[in-house]
């Protein structure tokens, strides 16, 4: 996908969160927006850390796990590190959990606001879905969140 569209997504999901204060309703709307307008894409949105754990939040696609663990599956690792992580196959992460079947590559960027630590967590259904082009535009997108946030 050409990179214009990223621009124009990063600029959409400003829009939509600009001038509305819940971080509920802006988190699936951010959900909403990237499952719907990227392509081979079929989960997209947010684990929330509660109670020592990854508890799901607002997302679109299939049903998912509900809790993580921290340290397990490419979520709680990324969270537990606190760094990004694009991974190529899912299926060749040590401790990868399985929520939907159908995913093959899956990237997580983790945040912090004011209320709310969590991940963003975009899974797809074809190997080598993500790079570095959508690196930056998820951790673009959480960059937001964190800053409407504060």
């Amino acid at each position: 996908m050409p990179h214009e569209h990223y621009s124009l997504l990063l600029k959409q999901a400003e829009a939509l969160i600009d001038s509305e204060p819940d971080f509920i309703a802006n988190t699936a709307n951010l959900a909403s927006l990237l499952f719907n307008n990227l392509e081979n894409v079929n989960w997209a949105g947010f684990y929330l850390f509660r109670d020592n754990e990854l508890v799901l939040g607002p997302f679109n696609g299939q049903v998912a796990c509900t809790r993580i663990p921290i340290g397990k599956g490419v979520c709680g690792t990324a969270f537990e590190k606190q760094e990004t992580l694009v991974v190529a196959d899912v299926h060749a992460f040590e401790g990868h959990i399985a929520c939907d079947a159908a995913s093959e590559s899956e990237l997580v960027v983790p945040f912090t606001t004011r209320d709310f630590r969590g991940v963003l967590d975009i899974d797809s259904p074809v190997l080598k879905r993500f790079g570095d082009a959508e690196k930056v535009l998820f951790e673009g997108i959480v960059e937001l969140l964190e800053q409407g946030h504060k």
